[in-house]
């Protein structure tokens, strides 16, 4: 392995080679070769799940390869470690902060370095830090707790941190995720100057058009763990790298629609709620669902649509607008919820919607176990109901599991997921919210509950579908809406439906 001298300035060169990372029976990057040339800022487009992670891990070392190879500076490398990379100058600054907040930037910079002293002499220190800082296009306050920093300065100090340890590539996983805008194109301009002065070398994930076309030189697109474009970006449209990240539209699934008296169920009207950053805020003007349709709600991950699940489900407090349901203020409580048959299925069911270390029947019983005879409260359980109601929810959605008593925590994803959604979906049901039904499922998994969704929108249930999963939202919306930066930015009726054109408003680029 070359070792490089990390005193000597100027930015270096990273080329993977027919990349392949495979996890068992599943290869989550498929032949991929890529060039970030030296001095280069470079942008990875692709949605969730597209690879973009796994690559760079490999090339951080966080993952080992399963076949290709990776060239430092022209010369063949082995990443069996992550001090491998840093030895060798690459850095990666990551989507959250991994700063220490009671610490000062100063005291960040210093920690941050493998032969800090255990008796530090600041007088000295400060001297170097300043000589540092002097040479760097931007600045932070050094005496200031990271915790008393905005968002973009820390973000900076991030950058800091990297180019004080002497790396010259950088890897930047979604840097603008906590900014503002304005925060975003200064921070960006920086990194874009030290670039064109050949001091680093930038690859960027992102998933915003905006700053691809704004501030990188080349991009790659990756889609499903394959190389599928690239190129100079003065060199191609936002609609070409568009349809290269989302593919074709997804073929419509033949299951049987039946169309329904549609009217207003919930709606919500002027939301306003900080974000889970605390930097940002959720604006939500106006959404209304109805009876029989799937709304679908797309968007990138980290655009509000979690925020918009914990609003909905009571658990993000909101600080202007209403949420009505049948006309009535709805503030989700247990109460209301069941008066209005209101159920959800949120994203990792085992972790929010299940008591793991309980039974597959007692989980099961959540919704029944205190409803007594004639909708009244029950005081005492009804084992033998719950029993029965455990029999008939494994049978009707084919949950596998060793017996009712089993704790649901030892169940398969899918099984879980299965489970919570015949819990949800038993007894009356007029509204439906489902955050990311399918994630991580294997394909009868997920052709199940898809199934059962659309059965229920069939019934006349009104479902609102928060999904990352494009293909999804494609598959089994009546009505579209994508969420960026907090906020609706776009709808659309599936009738209509561009998979190109949801896929810029998605990135920001409508």
């Amino acid at each position: 392995m070359t070792r490089i001298d990390k005193t000597a300035a100027g930015a270096i060169g990273v080329e993977a080679i027919n990349m392949t990372m495979r996890f068992g029976d599943f290869t989550a990057l498929d032949n991929v070769s890529i060039n970030i040339g030296a001095g280069t800022f470079h942008a990875l487009l692709g949605e969730n799940g597209a690879g973009k992670s796994t690559l760079v891990k490999c090339i951080m070392g966080f993952y080992h390869a399963t076949s290709g190879q990776l060239l430092v500076a022209g010369r063949e490398e082995h990443m069996t470690d992550p001090k491998v990379a840093q030895s060798l100058r690459l850095g990666m600054v990551y989507q959250h902060f991994t700063l220490v907040p009671s610490l000062t930037a100063a005291e960040n910079l210093v920690i941050s370095r493998a032969d800090a002293p255990a008796v530090i002499d600041w007088r000295s220190e400060r001297r170097r830090l300043d000589a540092f800082m002097a040479t760097m296009p931007f600045s932070v306050p050094l005496d200031q707790p990271v915790s008393r920093l905005a968002a973009g300065e820390k973000q900076k100090l991030e950058i800091l941190k990297q180019l004080y340890l002497g790396n010259r590539f950088l890897i930047l996983d979604e840097p603008t995720s906590v900014l503002t805008p304005a925060e975003a194109d200064e921070v960006l301009t920086h990194v874009r100057g030290l670039t064109q002065a050949g001091e680093i070398t930038v690859l960027m994930i992102t998933h915003k058009f905006r700053e691809v076309t704004a501030f990188a030189d080349e991009v790659s697109i990756l889609r499903r763990g394959k190389y599928v474009g690239g190129g100079r970006v003065d060199e191609m449209s936002i609609d070409e790298m568009s349809r290269a990240m989302m593919g074709e539209a997804p073929q419509i699934s033949e299951r049987t629609r039946h169309e329904t008296d549609r009217q207003p169920i919930l709606t919500l009207r002027g939301i306003r709620a900080q974000d889970r950053s605390g930097l940002k805020s959720i604006e939500i003007d106006d959404v209304t669902l109805h009876s029989g349709e799937i709304l679908g709600i797309a968007g990138i991950s980290g655009n509000g649509q979690m925020e918009l699940m914990e609003i909905l489900t009571g658990q993000r407090r909101t600080f202007g607008g209403s949420i009505t349901v049948n006309g009535r203020p709805y503030a989700a409580t247990r109460a209301e919820a069941r008066a209005h048959e209101i159920r959800y299925l949120p994203e990792e069911p085992l972790r929010n919607a299940c008591a793991p270390r309980m039974s597959v029947a007692e989980n099961l019983a959540f919704r029944m176990f205190d409803e007594g005879r004639g909708g009244g409260t029950a005081f005492w359980k009804d084992g033998r109901a719950i029993a029965r109601n455990a029999v008939s929810l494994i049978d009707g959605f084919r949950v596998k599991t060793t017996s009712p008593a089993a704790r649901i925590a030892s169940l398969s994803g899918g099984n879980v997921q299965r489970a919570v959604l015949g819990r949800e979906l038993t007894g009356g049901v007029r509204v439906l919210i489902v955050s990311n039904p399918c994630f991580g499922l294997d394909f009868n998994a997920v052709s199940t509950i898809r199934d059962r969704l659309i059965d229920a929108r069939n019934s006349g249930t009104a479902i609102l579908l928060i999904s990352e999963d494009l293909d999804e939202i494609m598959e089994l919306s009546d009505r579209i809406l994508v969420m960026s930066e907090g906020r609706v930015t776009y709808e659309t009726p599936i009738a209509t439906a561009n998979v190109a054109e949801i896929g810029q408003h998605m990135a920001g680029h409508g």
